[in-house]
């Protein structure tokens, strides 16, 4: 093989140079030299990002193991931009809380990221699963690495946070090994491609219905959502900003590949099903979100609402919804992270809790993270006329030419449903007096991922067309 047969594969490649250039600075730089690799990876995330408008990195490698295209393409451009806020809103956050292994954070944030890139190419079930586990492990240990910097403060529950998330990250494992076993086993093929013309039986469906289970806990669809608020309070917020979007994403990116393109699911019998845990996630998002007092664990049942639209846009099984769902995504990781860099910016101080009373009087203390804040809750929310509003109507769209009529209704209520606890926060910063009138101290890095998210937030949901396109070239990819 040859390097040019490699160049479908040369955004990840340029992503592994990367990490591997900030463990070789780790070692040789000084301890306190960590900031700059947080620099440097945030610059090399965006810069990757730069480079795949100009690459070509269609085609396939392996023997048709890892196929690249416009559909890899899209959600590559999804990591590495998450990549980038994920890097530029911890460089403070990191370099306060946990001073002496700021490298080894930076690393493990670019492994994950690695691992993500190369999951929407994956025609092989054993490489899905590869993907996976190189996306997976770094978050367990970002998830509890303030566990022994922070012990009292903002990380007091990050051992917590990490046991939880990963325990139940394990228990998907299984299911993804059980039943890659029992499709194989049934098949005799790894192929996904190949396994979209096989005979279905009972062992093999049941062989689907657990892949879907555990993939199901990496997008946190109820009821495989367990972890996520937990998981989310106690790990440190700016690594909370890409963990509540960037492993959807991969997620989604997986069950489409294998149940879309190569099964063909959703157009069989698991279509009931399908559309049922799409309608219990948005509900159960709902009701648990509405008496959250703790603005993350807020915004993680607001997630997990957000993965139950996602999963009606994926249920459609058509080309228009697998497009939404993909702008969706889209739409839904310059929002999210957005939100969660704006509580990172008001936290009160090191023993902060980020409540929803740390927001009282925000408008007061600094009007423009009030304003950034206000217009992610309206993303989040549907409300015209950011991309959010887009988002969940092309999805609605996509899911009534389905013929789901009555999933789309009951959407569109509980997006009404879901006002009552953005609000909260709306209400809080613009009608509650402050208890804190000194003016809020952004560092650099928040500043500017807020910056750069509320931008998509406003420039999407002002002109969504390039985007739609491509996503609807993605889509088209995806199924020839």
């Amino acid at each position: 093989m040859t390097l040019s047969e490699l160049s479908p594969l040369s955004l990840p490649l340029l992503v592994l140079g990367a990490a591997l250039i900030v463990l070789l600075a780790d070692i040789a730089l000084p301890k306190n030299g960590g900031r700059h690799l947080g620099l440097f990876m945030a610059a090399a995330f965006a810069a990757i990002f730069g480079a795949s408008f100009f690459l070509d990195s269609s085609g396939r490698v392996f023997d048709g193991v890892w196929v690249g295209g416009d559909f890899t393409l899209f959600f590559d451009r999804v990591f590495l931009l998450a990549g980038t806020l994920a890097c530029l809103g911890s460089l403070d956050h990191v370099a306060r809380h946990m001073p002496g292994r700021q490298g080894e954070y930076y690393l493990l944030l670019a492994a994950s990221v690695l691992g993500m890139m190369l999951l929407p190419g994956a025609r092989d079930l054993i490489l899905l699963v590869v993907c996976f586990e190189l996306m997976g492990m770094p978050l367990y240990l970002l998830a509890g690495w303030a566990k022994t910097d922070d012990t009292r403060g903002r990380g007091k529950n990050a051992a917590e946070a990490a046991l939880k998330f990963y325990l139940v990250g394990a228990v998907s494992s299984v299911f993804l090994l059980l039943g890659l076993a029992l499709v194989v086993g049934m098949s005799g093929t790894t192929s996904i491609e190949a396994l979209g013309h096989m005979r279905h039986s009972a062992l093999f469906d049941l062989g689907l219905l657990t892949l879907f289970g555990g993939m199901g806990f990496k997008i946190g669809v109820v009821p495989f959502h367990m972890w996520v608020p937990d998981t989310y309070e106690g790990a440190p917020t700016p690594f909370v900003a890409f963990l509540s979007v960037a492993p959807k994403a991969a997620g989604f990116a997986a069950l489409t590949v294998v149940f879309l393109a190569g099964f063909h699911v959703p157009s069989g019998s698991f279509m009931p099903l399908m559309l049922l845990l799409a309608a219990t996630t948005m509900i159960v998002g709902n009701l648990f979100a509405l008496r959250q007092e703790s603005a993350k664990r807020l915004l993680a049942y607001s997630g997990i609402t957000q993965v139950g639209y996602m999963l009606l846009a994926f249920a459609t099984g058509t080309r228009l919804g697998t497009a939404m769902l993909l702008f969706y995504l889209l739409g839904y990781t310059v929002t999210n992270i957005g939100a969660f860099m704006v509580i990172e910016a008001t936290a009160s101080g090191d023993q902060g809790e980020d409540r929803v009373s740390d927001f009282d009087g925000l408008y007061a203390r600094s009007p423009a993270l009030a304003l950034a804040m206000l217009l992610f809750l309206l993303s989040l929310a549907g409300i015209p006329f950011v991309v959010g509003f887009w988002a969940k109507l092309y999805v609605f769209i996509a899911a009534w030419e389905a013929g789901h009529g009555v999933l789309v209704f009951l959407g569109a209520v509980l997006a009404v449903v879901a006002l009552f606890y953005y609000m909260r926060i709306a209400r809080a910063m613009y009608m509650n007096e402050p208890k804190d009138t000194s003016p809020i101290k952004t560092p650099f890095g928040v500043k500017l991922a807020i910056a750069i998210c509320l931008a998509g937030v406003v420039g999407m949901g002002a002109y969504p067309a390039p985007f739609l396109e491509q996503a609807m070239l993605a889509s088209r990819s995806l199924f020839g």
